[in-house]
């Protein structure tokens, strides 16, 4: 065996190429990846929105609006930020539409895509901080499965390392011209490792996953709401990216010594955690039934009223016993009162003057625990 084949033998091979020429087209990993992501954001977030007492297919809608809106506003990001790469003399500024080479913010991609999500909410009039607790841990998922793309373009890694787990690099050239490289779009020819690399795009994929696990326990065990989970995940996440940014060795422009990135975790890190204190105020979990559209056809509050009664009379439990009428009779308890455990039932029964408000908390509680279990999240 050669020393240079021992020296590299532990470490984490690169592929050896991020795009494949499939007859006029191109397949790009990245963009795979950042598809992908997306589709498990989408699905993540509409069953957690439904174990909260959503309506089905809200998260897809409000995604029509989110995911192209976060896409302008990641690569909106990464031009101004980056802007000598697309702008100057020698740059090419159409380049800065080529999002398939890579370069995405994730800064601009959540405020663009949480004004897209902000104005699909809107029109469904239902709560943004209610949705973006549901679709938070989806999100750093996508997050992560998206480093995967920045692994196939060899972008987005540290310094040298002798660490088991370092990234090797490989020289890229052009399918057309091997003597032209071509570190995004082109083709190694061997696997001989031109420098082997701190991997912090995987360091940050996994931390990322970490972080998603993390506030989908929180969110089981202390019921958050009001948007507090996704400042957990903002604050968790902005808490990683800041050290793993201090690892990146890819050119960046810097403020005061330090990458732009490295300053706008710590603001953003510290504006979560203020956000995350400041909303416990306002209360408990959203109740299922402001997550739901005032024109929803499953809307209990909309759609169960017309049929309680006839000629538009309402004769539920609650208003019968108001009335001082016949429900209030000993033994005949109202017919949306749960009387399986013989509790509000049997006090109702034995105490008639009593049924209207045991009556309307039986219902409050039970709508909201039986759409909104802990052990239901996801």
């Amino acid at each position: 065996m050669s020393t240079a084949s021992s020296v590299f033998l532990a470490t984490i091979p690169s592929p050896d190429r991020g795009v494949w020429e499939i007859g006029p087209f191109s397949l790009r990993a990245y963009a795979l990846c950042i598809i992908l992501g997306i589709v498990v954001a989408i699905w993540l977030g509409e069953r957690r929105w439904q174990a909260r007492g959503g309506t089905k297919g809200t998260i897809i809608d409000i995604a029509v609006w989110a995911a192209p809106m976060g896409l302008i506003g990641g690569r909106l990001y990464h031009v101004i930020t980056d802007n000598q790469l697309y702008f100057g003399e020698g740059r090419d500024p159409i380049r800065a539409l080529y999002i398939w080479e890579g370069g995405l913010g994730i800064w601009g991609a959540i405020a663009l895509g949480a004004v897209g999500a902000w104005i699909a909410c809107r029109r469904r009039g239902i709560p943004l901080p209610a949705v973006a607790d549901a679709v938070a841990p989806g999100i750093v998922i996508a997050q992560a499965v998206g480093r995967l793309g920045n692994y196939f373009n060899q972008e987005l890694y540290g310094g040298p390392t002798d660490l088991p787990w370092g990234l090797e690099i490989y020289r890229r050239v052009s399918p057309d011209n091997p003597a032209v490289e071509d570190p995004l779009g082109g083709v190694a020819l061997n696997d001989v490792p031109v420098e082997v690399v701190h991997p912090t795009f995987l360091y940050e994929l996994l931390w990322n996953l970490g972080v998603a696990l993390l506030i989908i326990w929180l969110d089981r065990r202390l019921r958050l709401g009001h948007g507090r989970v996704f400042a957990l995940y903002v604050a968790g996440y902005t808490a990683g990216r800041f050290w793993i940014e201090l690892m990146r060795t890819d050119p960046a422009n810097e403020i005061f010594g330090q990458r732009v990135n490295v300053w706008v975790s710590a603001v953003v890190f510290l504006g979560a955690v203020a956000y995350f204190v400041l909303a416990r105020a306002k209360g408990p979990r959203e109740d299922p039934e402001t997550l739901r559209s005032p024109d929803d056809p499953d809307n209990p509050d909309e759609g169960d009223a017309p049929e309680s009664g006839s000629g538009g009379a309402t004769t539920s439990a609650d208003a019968e016993p108001a009335a001082g009428g016949p429900g209030t009779q000993p033994g005949s308890a109202p017919s949306d009162v749960d009387t399986d455990d013989g509790g509000p039932a049997t006090e109702t029964a034995a105490r008639p003057e009593a049924t209207a408000e045991p009556a309307s908390g039986a219902g409050d509680t039970g709508v909201g625990e039986s759409s909104d279990k802990p052990g239901n999240a996801t």
